[in-house]
């Protein structure tokens, strides 16, 4: 199991962007892209470990959040800069291998890409995610609804032993 690589970021509200009590978790170089089809691979596992309603592309190129739902992102090519937390948040280069699991409420923009930059995306099972982009009038419901997302009932790379539920408790 990964120990060391895990970086942990509490985000606060920025006025915009409710961003979360939880941290947003990075895993880096946590996932082993040697194998055969490494995004096969990832999708798999993430299934395995109750994480589904996957999907392969980018990070939209603006700032957006879920309120129903927490993300995973699994890098399998490439790199990109991303920010999270709004404008005020941080800015994290995330290459092949790195994961980031993102809870619900936490912005996100792709700030750049490489060309070849390929991630995954998913949802732990029994959430369906919804679109907030910091807009007036979209709260106080995206925090309601951000408060009655329930935890991951396991890690969506290491399984229910994994750190991210260390680090959400």
């Amino acid at each position: 199991m990964l120990t060391d690589g895990v970086r942990a970021h509490i985000l606060a509200d920025d006025g915009t962007i409710p961003n979360s009590r939880l941290p947003l978790v990075v895993y880096e170089q946590a996932v082993d892209l040697s194998g055969g089809d490494p995004p096969v691979a990832i999708e798999t596992a993430l299934r395995a470990n109750g994480w589904g309603h996957g999907w392969r592309n980018g990070v939209f190129s603006y700032h957006h959040y879920h309120s129903t739902a927490h993300e995973v992102l699994v890098v399998y090519a490439g790199s990109a800069r991303v920010q999270f937390g709004g404008e005020a948040g941080i800015v994290a280069s995330v290459t092949a291998g790195d994961v980031v699991i993102i809870p619900a409420g936490v912005g996100h923009k792709n700030l750049d890409a490489t060309a070849d930059f390929g991630v995954i995306g998913a949802y732990p099972r029994g959430q369906a995610w919804d679109i907030c982009y910091g807009r007036a009038g979209e709260r106080p419901r995206a925090d309601e609804n951000i408060a009655r997302v329930p935890l991951p009932s396991a890690d969506p790379v290491f399984g229910r032993g994994g750190p991210l539920l260390a680090h959400w408790r």
